[in-house]
């Protein structure tokens, strides 16, 4: 099992980004929590199997459809 820690930033805040992102990455069966910062980033913990690790940050690349992605930084 690994662990992916990551912050993005960009248009992720007020556009249902943590909904979106929690629940594609309860479909593919990964632990952890999206959260809001202060600094208008977004904050996520996942843990998981390798692949699916790769699809859901796939996912935070893309977003809602309202979503801006400015960036991705892994911690």
């Amino acid at each position: 099992m690994k662990r992916y820690h990551i912050l993005i930033s960009g248009r992720v805040q007020g556009i249902f980004f943590r909904q979106f992102i929690a629940e594609k990455a309860y479909s593919l069966g990964i632990k952890g929590f999206v959260k809001n910062l202060s600094n208008g980033k977004v904050e996520a913990v996942f843990e998981g199997e390798e692949e699916t690790l790769k699809e859901i940050l796939k996912e935070c690349k893309k977003g809602p459809p309202n979503a801006d992605i400015i960036d991705i930084k892994k911690g």
